[in-house]
């Protein structure tokens, strides 16, 4: 597999739940407002240590669009999904950006993310239809 670089951030972080691996920051947050099977999903501009998986048509309430699921480089966890591609024309803003799902990962200060937190329903996307 060879050697695995890791890229340390500095700031409010957001990281993997499972390892630490950071992910973020809360500065490259474009919305709160994202939902997915778990809850609360954020939109982030850019991400690191992540690695892609294939391209896949998903419904999604917003519509189809194309993307490909992220993973955590330190422990391979799933920790969300990458926008390759919209269809509909108010969608094209999150094509190259990324989701990851709160419930996978840790927030700036640690805490952690429970389900039973917010089991609301409604928001932007989700990852069923």
């Amino acid at each position: 597999m060879g050697r695995l670089f890791v890229i340390t951030l500095e700031g409010n972080i957001y990281s993997c739940k499972y390892c630490k691996t950071h992910f973020g920051l809360a500065d490259h947050i474009m919305s709160k407002s994202f939902q997915c099977r778990h809850g609360k999903a954020y939109l982030f501009d850019k991400v690191v240590n992540v690695t892609l998986g294939e391209k896949e048509e998903r419904m999604m309430l917003t519509g189809i669009h194309t993307v490909v699921d992220i993973f955590c480089v330190g422990c391979g966890s799933i920790v969300g999904w990458k926008y390759e591609a919209a269809q509909e024309k108010d969608q094209k803003y999150k094509e190259g950006r990324f989701i990851l799902e709160r419930f996978k990962i840790l927030g700036p200060d640690g805490s952690n993310y429970s389900i039973l937190q917010d089991a609301q329903l409604g928001g932007s996307d989700t990852d069923e239809p």
